[in-house]
């Protein structure tokens, strides 16, 4: 087998694509919630032709590395150990890897898996044989502060703070079961709860290099007593801005810089369609691989706010979009807005 090393070298995918028919795509870490979902996308897929593993080996590596190295493409929904132990079982050059953990996000050799980045990104995701999946919080994060960057309206060096409120799926199978178990409306669940309270949430290091900031975001996560569904919001002083920047200002940046990008919606500034009698609906996006960006506030202060489906978008559309992308088809194959 490949050493572990194998895992850290850049892939580069040929111009000419190799595949004809069906694509051979294996899922390693089936069994958890991204696997799962991800389960879904493909069996509605005639152009998919899935590899599975019989259940009594999937803990086998002879034959985890078998399956690996047979597919086309191979999606890691896998702890990040596991998933740098499964990329150093690819000896096959052509078999591309789409890791969801977060092992690789920040890793020179691999491409970030959002497509919607800037403008090469998807050139990068075509040719690479190693795609690191973006984190849910992440994406939701790095669509709202990289188009301000890049425009110059916001400075690297703002001290930025995020909060997130998504829905327990997030939290993967065991959490899953905590919350639907949970029938005696326990009080513990029936309130939003704050986590990573140490403020080293596992997904800052993608939000700093992405969103090409100085510094990691304060960043506060919230998990609330829902499926899924997430939000993320970005609270900025205007005064504190390069002199003159607008609310319109921000809108006219996301309007440019996701003018051709499907997946992006960007609302009209204090949408109110989407507040019922004030509040914001966070599961709007549910079902779709849509990310919906907004602007709210006043002539002060505003809020940036994405939304998105944390298993969708978030997750598994979000890897197989990566998948279409690299295998040259038609990136809304399989997905919805």
């Amino acid at each position: 087998m490949a050493s572990q090393d194998s895992s850290q070298r850049t892939f580069e995918g040929s111009s000419k694509r190799p595949y004809k028919g069906s694509f051979k795509v294996y899922v390693d870490g089936q069994e958890g919630t991204t696997g799962l979902r991800l389960f879904d996308y493909l069996q509605a897929r005639d152009d998919i032709e899935l590899l599975r593993i019989d259940s009594d080996k999937r803990k086998d590596p002879v034959e985890r590395a078998r399956l690996l190295n047979a597919a086309d493409v191979a999606f890691l929904c896998l702890p990040d150990a596991a998933s740098r132990e499964a990329a150093a079982m690819v000896e096959n050059p052509d078999t591309c890897l789409i890791d969801a953990s977060t092992a690789f996000r920040t890793d020179p050799a691999w491409v970030y898996g959002l497509p919607e980045l800037d403008e090469g990104q998807r050139d990068r995701i075509r040719a690479s044989k190693r795609i690191a999946n973006v984190g849910c919080h992440a994406s939701a994060f790095i669509l709202l502060v990289r188009p301000l960057v890049d425009a110059g309206l916001l400075p690297a060096d703002y001290p930025l703070s995020a909060f997130s409120l998504t829905g327990y799926s997030g939290g993967g199978k065991a959490m899953i079961a905590d919350y639907q178990a949970s029938e005696d409306d326990s009080s513990r669940l029936q309130a939003p709860r704050p986590y990573a309270m140490s403020l080293g949430h596992k997904h800052l290091p993608e939000m700093q290099q992405h969103g090409r900031l100085a510094r990691p975001p304060v960043f506060s996560p919230i998990v609330g007593p829902f499926l899924k569904g997430l939000m993320v919001s970005v609270p900025l002083q205007l005064s504190h801005l390069p002199a003159g920047i607008r609310a319109e200002d921000l809108l006219n940046a996301y309007r440019a810089h996701y003018a051709e990008e499907p997946f992006v919606q960007v609302r009209p500034f204090e949408d109110i369609d989407n507040l019922d009698n004030g509040f914001f609906d966070v599961q709007g996006a549910n079902e779709t691989n849509r990310v919906d960006l907004f602007v709210f506030g006043n002539e002060e202060r505003v809020c940036l706010v994405s939304r998105l489906d944390n298993l969708g978008k978030g997750a598994a559309g979000s890897a197989v979009q990566n998948m279409n992308v690299h295998l040259g088809v038609d990136e809304m194959t399989g997905l919805s807005i």
